[in-house]
């Protein structure tokens, strides 16, 4: 195959990401000349469905923008309500919020994690291919996810789409009785979880750093998930020591995340006081990593993540399959603490009246950082959302990733890199972020141009 001249791959389909999108790669000289991560996806206007509707709908209508974390927009909506109300949901409801939100991380994570990541590491075009080979961990993986899903349709009512979540709470509050089944099966995935732990640590991660700024939410004394403030710590941070982290208060979120349309997606690209910046595992584990429950700390430190404590930063994003690994078991033996310690509220849900004000809350979705704000009048009535998920947030610092990999690439000794091995290399970028791109407005076409 010839590198000289210009050249032109399409690959029409990339599998293992949730939606649609391109990604155009043009190298001249050897020089990544340009490189265009593509959303295609019309957008769906939810935020425009959402003006005219009663305050208390923003749950169940945002919830149908993903299949796969629908309890990060239900809970982001009702928190961002709820402080526009002068409302505080606590106690025993703010547990069993948190327990469903630990479910939908559960699932997601361990789909990721099996399905669609692994089979980069061993060599393995799909997850079938990879249960012929790893199938006692495939099915380990497959009942962590069910795990998560039951807690889901146990507070929730259903795995997709959960229809028992309401502003101010739940429509309706299990007794302790009905929660000890899943306890049963969190035991059996918390022993899962770690093993898993153990399993991708053994992967063999190439070289990679992400060097420019991380978005979490920080909760001191907390693995920070639906609670605590947006937080920053600096490019290039945490590589040598402690690193400083900042907090930007979530009523100020819009004036450091600005979104800006570009010619070649449907979706926005958000900036972080004008640069690219990462929001998802690897920034949680950076700003919060020191506060994940004991079990799941030992587990990262004996994965090689480093002591978080000391301020240890996992900065490659290859190895973002570890940390997920890591926030999975995290997830799981909180589940089991909050269900533990669980006593019925008086009621399901606490009354959330309406009145003329505007509210914004930010919680992190198992991609990443997810923000909401609602104005409403004194009746209720939804006069402007404004929706800015995860992928979208990421986009940007995808791109910027994958040119300095294909440009490492390009730069490393032997022949220069045929068509077939970028675009293996881009698709592997693409999943290490794990990108739901259907939430941001799908991967399907690459093109790469030579010159």
């Amino acid at each position: 195959m010839s590198h000289r001249g210009s050249r032109v791959l399409r690959l029409d389909a990339l599998a293992r990401v949730e939606g649609e999108a391109a990604l155009h790669l043009a190298v001249r000289a050897g020089t990544v000349a340009e490189l265009r991560l593509r959303i295609y996806e019309p957008p769906r206007f939810f935020e425009a469905f959402l003006v005219g509707r009663g305050h208390g709908e923003p749950p169940d209508i945002t919830s149908r923008i993903c299949g796969i974390c629908p309890v990060a927009y239900q809970t982001t909506a009702c928190q961002a309500i709820e402080r526009a109300c002068g409302v505080t949901v606590d106690g025993p409801l703010a547990q069993l919020r948190r327990l469903l939100y630990y479910g939908e991380w559960i699932e997601s994570q361990s789909l990721h994690i099996h399905l669609l990541h692994a089979p980069d590491f061993l060599g393995h075009p799909s997850a079938v291919e990879l249960a012929r080979e790893h199938r006692a961990a495939v099915e380990r993986g497959l009942r962590i996810k069910q795990a998560g899903n039951a807690v889901m349709e146990q507070l929730g009512g259903r795995a997709i789409h959960p229809i028992n979540v309401r502003v101010g709470g739940f429509y309706r509050v299990p007794a302790p009785a009905e929660l000890a089944p899943l306890a049963e099966r969190l035991r059996r995935a918390h022993d899962d979880a770690l093993e898993t732990v153990r399993w991708v640590a053994g992967f063999d991660f190439p070289d990679a750093t992400y060097d420019g700024p991380l978005l979490a939410m920080r909760d001191p004394g907390r693995y920070a998930i639906d609670s605590g403030t947006p937080a920053v710590m600096a490019a290039g941070a945490g590589s040598d020591g402690p690193a400083p982290v900042r907090t930007l208060p979530v009523e100020e979120f819009e004036r450091h995340v600005v979104e800006r349309q570009v010619r070649h997606s449907t979706a926005l690209v958000s900036e972080l006081d004008g640069h690219h910046y990462l929001t998802g595992s690897l920034a949680r584990y950076a700003v919060s990593g020191r506060w994940l429950h004991p079990s799941a700390l030992d587990a990262a430190r004996g994965a090689g993540l480093g002591d978080p404590a000391t301020g240890a930063v996992c900065r490659n994003p290859f190895r973002s399959i570890i940390v997920r690994a890591v926030e999975v078991a995290h997830a799981v033996a909180e589940a089991l603490r909050i269900i533990d310690a669980y006593e019925p509220p008086s009621r399901p849900y606490v009354a959330v009246p309406p009145r003329l004000a505007t509210g914004c809350a930010a919680t992190e979705a198992p991609r990443g950082l997810l923000y909401h704000r609602y104005a409403m009048d004194a009746d209720g009535t939804i006069t402007l959302a404004r929706i800015v998920p995860p992928t979208a947030q990421n986009q940007a610092a995808i791109e910027y990733d994958l040119r300095r990999q294909v440009q490492s690439r390009l730069d490393g000794p032997g022949e220069p890199p045929g068509d077939e091995e970028l675009t293996a290399l881009c698709e592997r970028g693409v999943r290490n972020h794990d990108p739901c791109i259907s939430c941001s407005a799908h991967f399907l076409d690459l093109t790469v141009e030579r010159g």
